[in-house]
């Protein structure tokens, strides 16, 4: 049994996968805070699936929902849409907080359709456990001046990319008119030092009013110095966002 908040079939709005539809599952419980957060991921009693992939019709589910419940689903949605789904994506909150029971899932999961992982790379030890059953992982580096989360990050997010080694992994970062330059070359010199040609992605911060927190001004010269140090560098805002999907 596994606490989900909800199921439902949309586009990837960002990083390496954006513009790809996938089944979304989203999980429960977060370890981190951060201040820019958008989604409610307390554990309730109610987790919310699409009545049919698509459709932004949302039923209410009793929870914690069984493990071959979500498999089920899964299947049922690639058999009604066979070819419209690129893959599967775990996020949160943080999907890692639950990687025993994630551990007994994905095998299934991934007979039928491949697994993308959304985390906020600050778990190793739980990525050490389900990483061998990932096809994807989109790792966050949570920067200081627009997550606001209390501590410095940079030496778990440094642990967890070296153990996402050898799984197609990918880094985002979420960027504002707050951000320093020092900021991004903190993100580079790990990236440099565990793997040049892992990808990062710039992205604008999304406002609660729906509006970008960045000047285009700042967010080209943060994207210059990143550049300069690191040669996959690309700006990506939420995309779904803009499309008003869910």
């Amino acid at each position: 049994m596994i606490h989900i908040s909800e199921l439902f079939s949309s586009i990837q709005g960002e990083g390496l996968l954006a513009g790809r539809r996938q089944i979304f599952v989203r999980l429960t419980e977060c370890n981190l805070d951060c201040c820019y957060c958008d989604t409610e991921f307390g554990r309730t009693e109610i987790g919310r699936v699409e009545s049919r992939p698509g459709s932004a019709d949302l039923i209410n589910i009793p929870q914690p929902m069984p493990l071959h419940a979500i498999t089920d689903i899964i299947a049922e949605w690639q058999a009604l849409l066979p070819g419209a789904h690129h893959s599967v994506s775990f996020t949160g909150g943080e999907p890692l907080l639950y990687a025993d029971l994630l551990a007994r899932l994905f095998p299934d999961i991934r007979r039928i359709i491949p697994i993308h992982l959304e985390t906020n790379g600050t778990m190793h030890l739980a990525l050490g456990q389900v990483k061998r059953h990932l096809d994807y992982i989109s790792m966050d580096m949570k920067l200081p001046s627009t997550a606001g989360c209390t501590g410095q990050l940079w030496d778990l997010h440094a642990l967890f990319l070296r153990e996402a080694q050898g799984c197609n992994v990918s880094v985002k970062v979420v960027v504002g008119d707050v951000t320093e330059q020092h900021e991004i070359f903190k993100v580079c010199e790990i990236i440099a030092r565990i793997n040049i040609d892992t990808p990062l992605f710039l992205q604008p911060l999304t406002l609660p009013d729906g509006t970008i927190g960045i000047k285009a001004a700042h967010l080209l010269h943060l994207q210059e110095l990143a550049s300069g140090r690191l040669p996959d560098v690309r700006v990506i805002p939420q995309m779904h966002k803009l499309l008003g999907a869910l």
